[in-house]
C-alpha cells in the first residue's frame, strides 16, 4: 500500500478507515478522518500553531519528549497542503504574523528573487519540502548494530534507536572518530507504516571480516533523493528533516530497498549537527 500523511496534522494513512470523507461520502487520501469529515475540516478555524500544539500534546500523552515533538511539527507541517495554502504564515513572538520560509514564500507568491535568496540547506531545508539533490551511488557494504523496530514505537518513547547509538560508540570496533558514520533503515515491510531494521554503523570493504557481534547490511546500487537539515541539535535536525521526508510530495518515488542518514565531520558537535538524509527512489529519467 502507497502510505501518505494526512495534509492537515501529518499522521500516517496506513489503512482506509483513516482517510477523510468529501460530502458524498467518497474518501479521500489528503485528510484523516479526524481532520476531514463530509466534505470540511472537523476544526475550521484551527491554526497552524493550534494544530502543532494539539499534534504536541499528543505525542506527549504517546511518550515522545515534548520538546522534540514540537521540534519535529513545527518543521513537518507547515509544508501539508492545508497550511501551505493558508498564506504560508505563523504567529511571531510579538503577535505578527511573518512567513515562515521567505524563499518558500517568495516562490508560492512570483516575488522576485535575489542572489541572497539563493537555496542554503543550513537556513531553509527545516521548511523546503523538496530534496537538495538527487545521486546514483554504487552499492555499500556497512556494519555495525541494529535492531528491529517501527516509526511509532519510536515515537512512543519505548524506542531502540537512541540506545543502539550508545551500544555502537561504547564498542572497541569502531573507526576513528572523523570517520563517517551511518543510520541506515532497510528491510520494510509496509513503507513508513510498518517494521523495518535499523543499523547503525560505518562502511566497511567487501573482504573485510566483520567484529564480533556486529551486524552488516549491504546496499544496492540506487538513485536517492537526498535532504540536507540545517545546523543546530543533533535531536532536533534529525527529526526535522525526517518530518519534510515524511511529508514529501513524492511518496509514490520511493523503492524502500534502503535508506539512511550520513553523519560526517559536519556532525562531530553533537549540539552544532548537520546530517544528510539519502532516500532511495526510482531512477530519474
Amino acid at each position: 500500500m502507497n502510505v501518505t500523511v494526512c495534509q492537515s496534522c501529518g499522521m500516517p494513512l496506513t489503512s482506509t478507515e483513516q482517510f477523510g470523507t468529501e460530502l458524498d461520502g467518497s474518501q479521500t487520501r489528503e485528510y484523516c478522518i479526524y481532520c476531514y469529515k463530509d466534505g470540511k475540516f472537523e476544526q475550521p478555524g484551527m491554526s497552524l500553531e493550534g494544530m502543532i500544539e494539539m499534534c504536541t500534546a499528543i505525542l506527549k500523552e504517546e511518550g515522545m519528549d515534548e520538546e522534540s515533538a514540537r521540534s519535529m511539527l513545527r518543521n513537518q507541517l507547515p509544508v501539508l497542503k492545508r497550511w501551505r495554502n493558508a498564506g504560508n504564515a505563523q504567529s511571531a513572538e510579538d503577535g505578527t504574523t511573518a512567513p515562515y520560509n521567505t524563499l518558500a514564500g517568495k516562490i508560492s507568491s512570483n516575488e522576485p528573487l535575489s542572489p541572497s535568496d539563493a537555496y542554503n540547506p543550513a537556513r531553509d531545508a527545516p521548511f523546503y519540502s523538496e530534496p537538495v539533490r538527487y545521486v546514483t551511488l554504487p552499492g555499500k557494504r556497512l556494519a555495525g548494530l541494529s535492531a528491529r523496530t517501527t516509526n511509532a514505537i519510536e515515537m512512543s518513547g519505548q524506542g531502540s534507536i537512541g540506545a543502539l547509538w550508545g551500544r555502537y560508540f561504547a564498542s572497541e570496533h569502531i573507526p576513528a572518530p572523523d570517520a563517517p558514520r551511518y543510520g541506515c533503515y532497510t528491510d520494510y515491510t509496509d513503507g513508513i507504516a510498518g517494521e523495518y531494521t535499523i543499523l547503525i554503523g560505518h562502511e566497511v570493504g567487501k573482504e573485510d571480516r566483520l567484529p564480533e557481534g556486529f551486524d552488516e547490511v549491504q546496499l544496492p546500487p540506487a538513485t536517492y533523493a537526498v535532504f540536507t537539515s540545517r545546523t543546530g541539535p543533533m535531536v532536533e535536525v534529525v527529526s526535522e528533516v525526517w518530518g519534510t521526508v515524511w511529508t514529501w510530495s513524492h511518496q509514490q518515488d520511493r523503492t524502500f530497498t534502503g535508506d539512511f542518514e550520513y553523519y560526517d565531520q559536519r556532525s562531530l558537535d553533537p549540539e552544532h549537527t548537520q546530517v544528510d538524509v539519502y532516500i532511495a527512489v526510482k531512477e530519474r529519467r
